[in-house]
């Protein structure tokens, strides 16, 4: 699902405006990426756990030249989803049925 998407059903759900509904979903984006940037963990019961994580520095490879390179320490989102929504029953039978690619059991 996009964000256009996002929006589209929002205003369809709830009867708002595009424009209205718009605004929703920005507002719920820039706080959640707002709480990020302070370092603070944002927690939605039922869905998830938006964080930030410390990604250690490491050596990558450039694809295109094959050189190696020094990636260094950064922090990095991170999303946990909540055990109430991994044990959603429908995901496991529809991504199934969508894409064979989906790694099972993560």
């Amino acid at each position: 699902m996009t964000r256009s998407e996002l929006i589209k059903a929002l205003a369809r759900e709830m009867a708002f405006g595009k424009d209205r509904a718009a605004r929703v979903v920005e507002v719920i984006f820039e706080s959640i990426a707002s709480a990020l940037e302070r370092g603070e963990s944002v927690e939605i019961r039922g869905f998830g756990r938006f964080s930030v994580r410390m990604r250690r520095a490491r050596q990558a490879r450039n694809p295109k030249s094959g050189a190696i390179v020094d990636l260094p320490e950064r922090v990095v989102p991170w999303f946990a989803a909540s055990q109430a929504l991994r044990k959603v029953e429908r995901f496991s039978t529809s991504l199934e049925m969508k894409s064979p690619q989906i790694k099972k059991g993560l």
